[in-house]
């Protein structure tokens, strides 16, 4: 008889056991350190509260490369990039070699291209860096390549004055007096020019924005974006720049009815989201769509019903 309820028991176990099954959610992020990160680990806490049957988790990653290419392969379910790393992808341009399986959930917030001189060196503008030692971040990076893109763009970029450091690394040779200036991509404000504005006597320079209209044209995954007046120290006015937005993504063949999930629990508490990180204060229902690729299909389902 204790046999017999026994087995019972673990039949009936065995059989409950579906319906309390975890759908998972891997979100693709960045450093540990990075707004991706940040925001990612915001999102999952927001999801697994919000979708019943739902846990989510953010994952450390290299960021937009390798999410591209993990999402793309099915390793992830959502993951963060770069504009211009996610048209890469999809377009099969380098660093990618082959069209990668992915598509648009959101435009977030803007990744801005930030410019920083000393005020020893007197410039004012980008074109006045052609003569200066400046970084404009790690090689092979987002911030080098749009960097060079804007320095190409206003008849500045110089090989020989030009350092690829991390922000850190940048902030600290601009105070010892062996750099002139750094130009760094970022969610603003960036924790480098922070410090830096604070305790070096910079100026934030701004693009001019009729030189980088042919740029614009030629890579629409940029925008044209300020930076705000007042947000770092000694900076009165609002700044023109270019930005490389960060943008929300999935694989092309992802299961509609999760991603519409997602999206709806993102965009339907924007403003508890918005609590997780400066930058996810930024996030805006009416340029969400604005995306460099096509929106996945169960994205597109809650655009198009709000």
């Amino acid at each position: 008889m204790i046999r017999d309820l026994l087995a019972a028991t673990a039949i009936a176990a065995f059989c409950a056991a579906p319906a309390f099954a975890q759908d998972r959610v891997s979100i693709g992020t960045g450093g540990t350190g990075g707004v991706f990160y940040a925001v990612g680990a915001g999102m999952a806490d927001l999801l697994t509260k919000k979708l019943d049957g739902v846990t989510a988790n953010a994952e450390v990653t290299g960021a937009s490369i390798e999410n591209v290419r993990r999402v793309s392969a099915g390793e992830m379910t959502i993951g963060f990039s770069s504009a211009s790393t996610l048209f890469a992808g999809k377009n099969a341009e380098p660093p990618f070699r082959e069209t990668q399986n992915v598509a648009a959930i959101a435009v977030l917030y803007p990744a801005v291209l930030q410019v920083a001189a000393t005020k020893a060196s007197g410039a004012k503008s980008v074109e006045d860096l052609a003569n200066l030692k400046i970084s404009i971040g790690p090689p092979g990076s987002n911030s080098s390549v749009l960097s060079t893109r804007i320095l190409q763009a206003h008849g500045a970029f110089n090989m020989d004055n030009i350092s690829f450091l991390s922000y850190g690394e940048a902030t600290g040779a601009i105070k010892n007096g062996n750099l002139e200036g750094s130009m760094i991509l970022a969610g603003t404000p960036a924790s480098a020019f922070i410090e830096l504005t604070t305790t070096t006597d910079v100026s934030i320079l701004p693009v001019d924005p009729a030189k980088v209209e042919g740029m614009l044209k030629e890579f629409p995954f940029y925008q044209l974006v300020e930076v705000p007046a007042g947000l770092y120290t000694g900076t009165d006015e609002a700044v023109a720049a270019v930005g490389d937005p960060a943008i929300l993504f999935t694989s092309a063949d992802a299961d509609p009815e999760m991603i519409y999930k997602v999206t709806k629990a993102l965009f339907d508490n924007l403003e508890e989201l918005g609590q997780v990180h400066p930058a996810a204060k930024k996030i805006k229902l009416d340029t969400a769509p604005n995306t460099p690729i096509a929106l996945h299909e169960g994205a597109k389902r809650y655009y198009d019903e709000k």
